[in-house]
Protein backbone atom coordinates (compact mmCIF):
# COMPACT_ATOMS: atom_id res chain seq x y z
CA UNK A 1 0.00 0.00 0.00
CA UNK A 2 2.75 2.49 1.31
CA UNK A 3 4.37 1.60 -2.19
CA UNK A 4 1.51 2.89 -4.08
CA UNK A 5 1.07 5.74 -2.74
CA UNK A 6 4.11 6.42 -2.99
CA UNK A 7 3.65 5.93 -7.02
CA UNK A 8 1.13 8.03 -7.07
CA UNK A 9 2.13 11.42 -5.22
CA UNK A 10 4.36 14.20 -6.92
CA UNK A 11 7.43 13.85 -6.97
CA UNK A 12 8.50 17.07 -4.77
CA UNK A 13 6.44 15.10 -1.98
CA UNK A 14 8.26 11.58 -2.97
CA UNK A 15 11.42 13.67 -2.30
CA UNK A 16 10.35 15.09 0.74
CA UNK A 17 9.40 11.64 2.18
CA UNK A 18 12.88 10.27 1.09
CA UNK A 19 14.65 13.15 2.87
CA UNK A 20 12.57 12.31 6.52
CA UNK A 21 13.72 8.78 5.67
CA UNK A 22 17.03 9.38 5.64
CA UNK A 23 16.75 12.00 8.69
CA UNK A 24 15.32 8.93 10.58
CA UNK A 25 18.09 6.82 9.69
CA UNK A 26 20.78 9.12 10.18
CA UNK A 27 19.65 9.95 13.70
CA UNK A 28 20.30 5.81 14.30
CA UNK A 29 23.64 6.44 12.52
CA UNK A 30 25.07 9.80 13.83
CA UNK A 31 24.02 9.27 17.64
CA UNK A 32 25.31 10.37 20.92
CA UNK A 33 27.90 7.93 20.23
CA UNK A 34 29.26 8.74 16.93
CA UNK A 35 30.73 11.74 17.32
CA UNK A 36 33.20 9.62 20.13
CA UNK A 37 33.94 6.93 17.62
CA UNK A 38 34.83 9.82 15.33
CA UNK A 39 37.46 11.32 17.82
CA UNK A 40 39.03 8.19 18.54
CA UNK A 41 39.20 6.93 15.38
CA UNK A 42 40.85 10.08 13.92
CA UNK A 43 43.52 9.99 16.91
CA UNK A 44 44.45 6.35 16.25
CA UNK A 45 44.90 6.71 12.30
CA UNK A 46 48.92 6.95 13.61
CA UNK A 47 48.93 3.87 15.88
CA UNK A 48 51.94 1.15 15.84
CA UNK A 49 51.24 -2.18 14.84
CA UNK A 50 52.13 -3.24 17.97
CA UNK A 51 49.74 -1.00 19.65
CA UNK A 52 46.86 -1.50 16.73
CA UNK A 53 47.15 -5.42 17.30
CA UNK A 54 47.18 -5.29 21.42
CA UNK A 55 43.94 -3.13 20.63
CA UNK A 56 42.58 -5.82 18.71
CA UNK A 57 43.18 -8.44 21.36
CA UNK A 58 41.52 -5.86 24.14
CA UNK A 59 38.64 -6.20 21.39
CA UNK A 60 38.57 -9.69 21.02
CA UNK A 61 38.39 -11.20 24.38
CA UNK A 62 35.02 -8.30 24.89
CA UNK A 63 33.46 -9.50 22.28
CA UNK A 64 33.93 -12.90 22.95
CA UNK A 65 33.07 -12.62 26.82
CA UNK A 66 29.83 -10.93 25.61
CA UNK A 67 28.86 -13.47 22.93
CA UNK A 68 28.95 -16.10 25.73
CA UNK A 69 26.76 -14.51 28.16
CA UNK A 70 24.32 -13.20 25.53
CA UNK A 71 23.66 -15.74 23.04
CA UNK A 72 22.56 -19.81 23.38
CA UNK A 73 25.22 -20.24 20.29
CA UNK A 74 28.37 -19.28 21.54
CA UNK A 75 27.70 -20.22 25.35
CA UNK A 76 29.79 -23.30 25.27
CA UNK A 77 32.47 -21.94 23.56
CA UNK A 78 35.82 -21.82 25.38
CA UNK A 79 37.67 -18.81 26.77
CA UNK A 80 40.37 -18.30 24.48
CA UNK A 81 43.04 -15.27 23.71
CA UNK A 82 43.15 -14.05 20.26
CA UNK A 83 46.43 -16.36 20.18
CA UNK A 84 44.34 -19.29 20.33
CA UNK A 85 41.77 -18.05 18.21
CA UNK A 86 42.25 -20.83 15.98
CA UNK A 87 40.77 -23.58 18.69
CA UNK A 88 37.15 -21.89 18.39
CA UNK A 89 35.22 -23.72 15.67
CA UNK A 90 34.47 -21.84 11.72
CA UNK A 91 30.99 -20.43 11.56
CA UNK A 92 29.11 -21.25 8.31
CA UNK A 93 26.71 -19.01 6.63
CA UNK A 94 24.30 -22.40 6.40
CA UNK A 95 24.86 -22.49 10.20
CA UNK A 96 24.13 -18.90 10.67
CA UNK A 97 21.11 -18.97 8.56
CA UNK A 98 19.44 -22.48 9.94
CA UNK A 99 20.09 -20.89 13.68
CA UNK A 100 20.22 -16.86 13.62
CA UNK A 101 18.14 -16.44 16.59
CA UNK A 102 20.72 -18.49 18.29
CA UNK A 103 22.93 -15.56 17.54
CA UNK A 104 20.98 -12.78 18.59
CA UNK A 105 21.52 -10.69 21.69
CA UNK A 106 18.80 -8.15 21.12
CA UNK A 107 15.26 -8.12 19.96
CA UNK A 108 14.90 -6.60 16.44
CA UNK A 109 12.78 -4.13 18.19
CA UNK A 110 15.57 -2.71 19.96
CA UNK A 111 18.21 -3.54 17.12
CA UNK A 112 18.85 -2.25 13.58
CA UNK A 113 18.05 -5.24 11.25
CA UNK A 114 20.57 -5.51 8.27
CA UNK A 115 19.87 -7.99 5.13
CA UNK A 116 21.99 -9.58 2.86
CA UNK A 117 21.25 -9.44 -0.67
CA UNK A 118 20.72 -13.22 -1.04
CA UNK A 119 22.19 -12.85 -4.71
CA UNK A 120 23.90 -16.61 -3.66
CA UNK A 121 21.07 -18.09 -1.62
CA UNK A 122 18.73 -16.73 1.39
CA UNK A 123 18.31 -13.67 2.79
CA UNK A 124 20.40 -13.44 6.09
CA UNK A 125 19.00 -10.87 8.85
CA UNK A 126 21.46 -9.27 10.86
CA UNK A 127 20.56 -7.30 14.00
CA UNK A 128 22.93 -4.39 15.16
CA UNK A 129 23.00 -2.20 18.21
CA UNK A 130 22.66 1.40 17.81
CA UNK A 131 26.15 1.83 19.30
CA UNK A 132 27.62 -0.32 17.09
CA UNK A 133 25.93 1.09 14.09
CA UNK A 134 27.21 4.00 14.84
CA UNK A 135 31.06 3.08 15.48
CA UNK A 136 31.17 1.57 11.95
CA UNK A 137 29.60 4.43 10.37
CA UNK A 138 32.21 6.36 12.28
CA UNK A 139 34.49 4.37 11.11
CA UNK A 140 33.60 4.13 7.42
CA UNK A 141 33.19 8.17 7.68
CA UNK A 142 36.71 8.66 8.93
CA UNK A 143 38.20 6.36 5.98
CA UNK A 144 35.83 8.75 3.57
CA UNK A 145 36.99 12.03 5.64
CA UNK A 146 40.83 11.42 4.48
CA UNK A 147 39.38 12.50 1.10
CA UNK A 148 37.05 15.02 1.63
CA UNK A 149 33.97 13.67 2.27
CA UNK A 150 31.13 14.37 5.10
CA UNK A 151 27.41 14.27 5.34
CA UNK A 152 25.90 16.98 3.56
CA UNK A 153 28.65 17.10 0.69
CA UNK A 154 26.97 17.06 -2.52
CA UNK A 155 26.57 13.19 -3.22
CA UNK A 156 25.49 10.77 -6.28
CA UNK A 157 24.54 7.70 -5.26
CA UNK A 158 24.51 4.05 -6.99
CA UNK A 159 22.34 1.75 -5.03
CA UNK A 160 19.58 -0.59 -5.04
CA UNK A 161 16.82 2.05 -3.83
CA UNK A 162 13.55 1.17 -6.06
CA UNK A 163 12.37 4.55 -6.18
CA UNK A 164 11.27 5.36 -9.86
CA UNK A 165 7.47 5.40 -11.48
CA UNK A 166 6.01 5.08 -14.31
CA UNK A 167 6.09 8.94 -15.15
CA UNK A 168 9.86 9.32 -14.16
CA UNK A 169 10.75 6.54 -16.90
CA UNK A 170 8.28 8.54 -19.38
CA UNK A 171 10.40 11.84 -18.57
CA UNK A 172 13.48 9.99 -19.09
CA UNK A 173 14.34 10.66 -15.10
CA UNK A 174 16.26 7.81 -13.45
CA UNK A 175 16.90 9.64 -10.27
CA UNK A 176 15.35 11.06 -7.06
CA UNK A 177 17.08 13.43 -4.74
CA UNK A 178 17.57 14.26 -1.27
CA UNK A 179 17.97 17.96 -1.51
CA UNK A 180 17.88 18.44 2.22
CA UNK A 181 21.47 16.09 2.67
CA UNK A 182 22.16 16.87 -1.35
CA UNK A 183 22.32 13.14 -2.41
CA UNK A 184 20.90 12.26 -5.47
CA UNK A 185 19.86 8.69 -5.72
CA UNK A 186 20.40 7.27 -9.62
CA UNK A 187 18.53 3.84 -10.41
CA UNK A 188 20.86 0.81 -10.82
CA UNK A 189 18.22 -1.02 -12.52
CA UNK A 190 17.78 1.41 -15.58
CA UNK A 191 21.13 0.58 -17.07
CA UNK A 192 20.95 0.29 -20.47
CA UNK A 193 21.90 1.52 -23.61
CA UNK A 194 18.44 3.24 -24.28
CA UNK A 195 19.00 5.24 -21.54
CA UNK A 196 22.61 5.91 -20.35
CA UNK A 197 22.83 9.16 -22.49
CA UNK A 198 20.19 10.95 -19.58
CA UNK A 199 23.14 9.45 -16.60
CA UNK A 200 25.91 10.94 -18.00
CA UNK A 201 24.16 14.04 -19.13
CA UNK A 202 22.47 14.50 -15.52
CA UNK A 203 25.86 14.15 -13.83
CA UNK A 204 27.43 17.00 -15.60
CA UNK A 205 24.84 18.98 -15.18
CA UNK A 206 24.61 17.59 -11.04
CA UNK A 207 28.28 18.06 -10.86
CA UNK A 208 28.52 15.70 -7.28
CA UNK A 209 31.86 16.45 -5.48
CA UNK A 210 31.19 12.54 -4.84
CA UNK A 211 29.94 9.09 -6.24
CA UNK A 212 29.48 6.35 -3.97
CA UNK A 213 27.73 3.02 -4.93
CA UNK A 214 27.88 -0.25 -6.99
CA UNK A 215 31.31 0.00 -9.46
CA UNK A 216 29.37 -1.75 -12.32
CA UNK A 217 26.54 0.43 -13.02
CA UNK A 218 29.35 3.56 -12.49
CA UNK A 219 31.32 1.89 -14.65
CA UNK A 220 28.71 1.52 -17.94
CA UNK A 221 28.70 5.14 -17.33
CA UNK A 222 31.59 5.96 -17.82
CA UNK A 223 32.07 3.79 -20.28
CA UNK A 224 28.81 5.33 -22.43
CA UNK A 225 30.25 8.92 -22.13
CA UNK A 226 33.49 8.02 -23.15
CA UNK A 227 32.78 6.16 -26.11
CA UNK A 228 30.18 9.41 -27.29
CA UNK A 229 32.41 11.97 -26.20
CA UNK A 230 31.39 13.77 -23.07
CA UNK A 231 33.38 15.32 -21.27
CA UNK A 232 32.87 15.34 -17.26
CA UNK A 233 33.72 18.80 -15.83
CA UNK A 234 36.96 18.99 -14.91
CA UNK A 235 37.61 19.85 -10.97
CA UNK A 236 33.89 18.66 -9.80
CA UNK A 237 34.12 15.07 -8.15
CA UNK A 238 36.76 15.02 -5.46
CA UNK A 239 36.95 10.99 -4.59
CA UNK A 240 34.62 8.24 -5.98
CA UNK A 241 33.80 5.42 -3.32
CA UNK A 242 32.72 1.85 -4.68
CA UNK A 243 30.66 -0.40 -2.61
CA UNK A 244 29.55 -4.06 -2.37
CA UNK A 245 31.20 -5.72 -5.44
CA UNK A 246 34.78 -6.30 -6.66
CA UNK A 247 36.57 -3.59 -8.79
CA UNK A 248 39.61 -4.69 -10.97
CA UNK A 249 42.06 -2.36 -12.87
CA UNK A 250 40.22 -1.92 -16.40
CA UNK A 251 37.54 -0.88 -14.06
CA UNK A 252 39.53 1.67 -12.37
CA UNK A 253 41.32 3.18 -15.56
CA UNK A 254 37.91 3.95 -17.33
CA UNK A 255 36.01 5.31 -14.03
CA UNK A 256 38.89 7.63 -13.20
CA UNK A 257 39.82 8.77 -16.90
CA UNK A 258 36.04 9.93 -17.14
CA UNK A 259 34.83 11.49 -13.99
CA UNK A 260 38.99 12.81 -13.47
CA UNK A 261 39.22 11.85 -9.89
CA UNK A 262 40.40 8.56 -8.00
CA UNK A 263 38.68 5.89 -6.61
CA UNK A 264 39.21 4.38 -3.32
CA UNK A 265 38.19 0.94 -2.67
CA UNK A 266 36.74 -0.35 0.46
CA UNK A 267 35.58 -3.89 2.01
CA UNK A 268 33.10 -4.64 4.34
CA UNK A 269 29.13 -6.20 4.24
CA UNK A 270 25.44 -5.95 4.92
CA UNK A 271 26.60 -9.05 8.10
CA UNK A 272 28.98 -6.58 9.59
CA UNK A 273 32.47 -7.75 8.73
CA UNK A 274 35.79 -6.06 9.72
CA UNK A 275 36.89 -2.73 7.12
CA UNK A 276 39.19 -3.03 4.32
CA UNK A 277 40.17 0.56 3.53
CA UNK A 278 42.48 1.96 0.12
CA UNK A 279 44.82 4.62 1.44
CA UNK A 280 46.31 7.71 -0.92
CA UNK A 281 49.03 5.73 -1.58
CA UNK A 282 46.60 3.47 -3.61
CA UNK A 283 47.18 0.50 -0.71
CA UNK A 284 44.58 -1.26 0.93
CA UNK A 285 45.08 -2.21 4.77
CA UNK A 286 43.61 -4.08 6.60
CA UNK A 287 41.39 -1.86 9.53
CA UNK A 288 42.43 -4.01 12.78
CA UNK A 289 40.60 -2.15 15.03
CA UNK A 290 37.38 -3.31 13.41
CA UNK A 291 37.98 -7.25 13.85
CA UNK A 292 39.91 -9.90 13.16
CA UNK A 293 40.99 -10.95 9.47
CA UNK A 294 41.96 -15.04 8.91
CA UNK A 295 43.18 -16.29 5.32
CA UNK A 296 42.85 -19.73 5.04
CA UNK A 297 43.38 -22.24 2.20
CA UNK A 298 40.63 -25.27 1.11
CA UNK A 299 42.27 -27.46 4.10
CA UNK A 300 41.63 -24.44 6.74
CA UNK A 301 45.09 -23.93 7.19
CA UNK A 302 46.44 -20.10 6.84
CA UNK A 303 47.32 -19.29 4.31
CA UNK A 304 48.47 -15.42 1.61
CA UNK A 305 45.50 -16.22 -0.40
CA UNK A 306 42.11 -17.93 0.14
CA UNK A 307 39.30 -17.82 2.23
CA UNK A 308 38.57 -15.18 4.14
CA UNK A 309 37.48 -15.38 7.69
CA UNK A 310 36.32 -12.81 9.80
CA UNK A 311 35.50 -11.77 13.68
CA UNK A 312 33.60 -8.86 13.80
CA UNK A 313 33.79 -6.09 16.91
CA UNK A 314 30.99 -4.40 15.75
CA UNK A 315 28.28 -7.29 15.49
CA UNK A 316 26.87 -6.92 19.56
CA UNK A 317 23.43 -7.93 18.02
CA UNK A 318 24.36 -10.67 15.98
CA UNK A 319 27.88 -11.88 16.86
CA UNK A 320 29.76 -13.35 14.48
CA UNK A 321 33.07 -15.50 15.79
CA UNK A 322 35.07 -17.18 12.96
CA UNK A 323 32.71 -16.31 10.07
CA UNK A 324 33.37 -18.11 6.49
CA UNK A 325 32.05 -14.60 4.93
CA UNK A 326 32.31 -16.26 1.47
CA UNK A 327 34.69 -13.90 0.09
CA UNK A 328 38.80 -14.43 -0.41
CA UNK A 329 41.21 -12.43 -0.60
CA UNK A 330 45.28 -12.20 -0.72
CA UNK A 331 47.33 -10.41 1.96
CA UNK A 332 50.94 -8.97 1.86
CA UNK A 333 53.54 -9.82 3.78
CA UNK A 334 53.51 -9.00 7.30
CA UNK A 335 56.76 -7.36 7.29
CA UNK A 336 55.53 -4.63 4.25
CA UNK A 337 54.59 -0.83 5.67
CA UNK A 338 52.61 1.44 3.50
CA UNK A 339 54.48 5.38 3.22
CA UNK A 340 50.84 6.96 4.25
CA UNK A 341 51.48 6.34 7.67
CA UNK A 342 48.68 3.64 8.32
CA UNK A 343 50.66 0.94 10.15
CA UNK A 344 47.45 -1.69 9.44
CA UNK A 345 48.95 -4.83 7.58
CA UNK A 346 48.43 -4.85 3.70
CA UNK A 347 46.14 -6.30 1.44
CA UNK A 348 47.65 -7.64 -2.03
CA UNK A 349 44.43 -8.08 -3.60
CA UNK A 350 40.48 -8.31 -2.58
CA UNK A 351 39.46 -11.53 -4.84
CA UNK A 352 35.79 -11.31 -4.01
CA UNK A 353 33.17 -13.59 -3.71
CA UNK A 354 33.81 -17.50 -3.91
CA UNK A 355 30.99 -18.53 -5.41
CA UNK A 356 32.06 -16.20 -8.37
CA UNK A 357 33.62 -18.87 -9.97
CA UNK A 358 33.63 -21.13 -13.18
CA UNK A 359 34.45 -24.34 -13.31
CA UNK A 360 36.42 -26.59 -15.84
CA UNK A 361 36.53 -30.29 -15.10
CA UNK A 362 39.80 -30.12 -16.53
CA UNK A 363 41.14 -27.14 -14.91
CA UNK A 364 39.01 -26.55 -11.89
CA UNK A 365 37.76 -23.19 -10.47
CA UNK A 366 38.47 -20.04 -12.33
CA UNK A 367 38.01 -16.63 -9.96
CA UNK A 368 36.81 -13.55 -11.05
CA UNK A 369 40.14 -12.20 -11.41
CA UNK A 370 40.48 -14.74 -14.61
CA UNK A 371 37.44 -14.26 -15.59
CA UNK A 372 37.50 -10.74 -16.74
CA UNK A 373 41.09 -10.79 -17.82
CA UNK A 374 39.43 -13.07 -21.06
CA UNK A 375 38.86 -9.77 -22.36
CA UNK A 376 43.03 -9.55 -22.82
CA UNK A 377 43.92 -8.12 -26.07
CA UNK A 378 39.96 -7.92 -27.36
CA UNK A 379 37.77 -4.96 -28.71
CA UNK A 380 34.53 -3.75 -28.88
CA UNK A 381 33.09 -6.30 -26.25
CA UNK A 382 31.05 -3.94 -23.95
CA UNK A 383 30.02 -6.50 -21.39
CA UNK A 384 29.31 -9.61 -20.52
CA UNK A 385 27.67 -12.55 -18.40
CA UNK A 386 29.38 -16.02 -17.93
CA UNK A 387 26.39 -18.73 -16.72
CA UNK A 388 27.31 -22.20 -16.06
CA UNK A 389 24.54 -24.48 -15.88
CA UNK A 390 26.09 -27.83 -17.06
CA UNK A 391 29.54 -29.04 -15.85
CA UNK A 392 30.85 -28.71 -19.40
CA UNK A 393 29.15 -26.37 -20.74
CA UNK A 394 29.28 -22.44 -20.10
CA UNK A 395 26.83 -19.49 -22.02
CA UNK A 396 28.51 -16.10 -22.17
CA UNK A 397 25.95 -13.18 -22.97
CA UNK A 398 27.60 -10.36 -25.12
CA UNK A 399 27.02 -6.88 -25.62
CA UNK A 400 28.92 -5.41 -28.36
CA UNK A 401 29.86 -2.59 -30.42
CA UNK A 402 29.21 -3.71 -33.97
CA UNK A 403 31.69 -0.90 -35.33
CA UNK A 404 34.59 -2.53 -33.32
CA UNK A 405 33.71 -5.95 -32.91
CA UNK A 406 35.57 -8.41 -35.23
CA UNK A 407 35.84 -12.36 -35.76
CA UNK A 408 39.48 -11.27 -34.62
CA UNK A 409 37.81 -10.47 -31.17
CA UNK A 410 36.12 -13.32 -31.14
CA UNK A 411 38.88 -15.47 -32.15
CA UNK A 412 40.68 -14.13 -29.42
CA UNK A 413 37.97 -13.99 -26.41
CA UNK A 414 37.36 -17.16 -27.26
CA UNK A 415 41.06 -18.22 -27.06
CA UNK A 416 41.31 -16.14 -23.96
CA UNK A 417 38.68 -18.57 -22.42
CA UNK A 418 40.21 -22.10 -23.47
CA UNK A 419 43.81 -20.97 -22.08
CA UNK A 420 41.12 -20.86 -18.86
CA UNK A 421 38.73 -23.94 -18.90
CA UNK A 422 40.82 -25.99 -21.28
CA UNK A 423 39.38 -28.17 -24.44
CA UNK A 424 37.10 -30.17 -23.41
CA UNK A 425 34.87 -27.40 -22.42
CA UNK A 426 32.03 -26.46 -24.90
CA UNK A 427 31.50 -22.48 -24.64
CA UNK A 428 28.39 -21.04 -26.50
CA UNK A 429 28.44 -17.34 -26.80
CA UNK A 430 25.18 -15.19 -27.44
CA UNK A 431 24.81 -12.09 -28.48
CA UNK A 432 22.33 -9.52 -26.99
CA UNK A 433 21.43 -5.90 -26.15
CA UNK A 434 21.41 -6.18 -22.77
CA UNK A 435 21.72 -8.41 -19.65
CA UNK A 436 19.11 -8.23 -17.17
CA UNK A 437 20.92 -7.25 -13.34
CA UNK A 438 19.96 -8.71 -10.14
CA UNK A 439 17.09 -7.58 -7.93
CA UNK A 440 19.49 -6.00 -5.99
CA UNK A 441 20.40 -3.98 -8.76
CA UNK A 442 23.63 -5.07 -8.57
CA UNK A 443 25.56 -6.62 -11.97
CA UNK A 444 26.97 -10.14 -11.56
CA UNK A 445 29.73 -11.10 -14.24
CA UNK A 446 29.02 -15.06 -13.34
CA UNK A 447 25.76 -16.80 -12.45
CA UNK A 448 27.44 -20.40 -11.27
CA UNK A 449 24.38 -23.02 -11.25
CA UNK A 450 26.34 -25.89 -10.31
CA UNK A 451 28.05 -25.56 -7.11
CA UNK A 452 26.36 -28.06 -5.41
CA UNK A 453 27.51 -30.47 -8.36
CA UNK A 454 31.84 -29.59 -7.37
CA UNK A 455 32.69 -31.22 -3.88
Amino acid sequence: MKDKIFRLIPVFIQELLIAIFNYKAYKLRYGSKYKEYRKLFRKNRTLTRGELTKFQSRRFDKILKFAKENTKYYLEFQTVKIQNLVTLPLLSKENLRKDTTDFFTISKKAGIVSKTGGTTGKSLEILFTPDNMQERFAMLDDFRSRFGYELGKKTAWFSGKSLLTERDLKKNRFWKTDHWHKVRYYSTFHISQRYLKYYVEDLIRYQPEFLVGFPSTILEIAKYGAENGYQFPENTTKAIFPTAESINEDMRSIIESFFKTKMYNQYASSEGAPFIFECSEGRLHLELQSGIFEVLDDNDQPAKSGRLIVTSFTTEGTPLIRYDIGDSISLENEEKYCTCGNNNPLVKEILGRIDDFVYSPENGKINLGNVSNTLKDTHGIKKFQVIQDELNKIKILLIIDQAVYSEKTERTFLHNWRDRVGANMTIDLEYVGEIPGEKSGKFRMVKNNIKHLIS
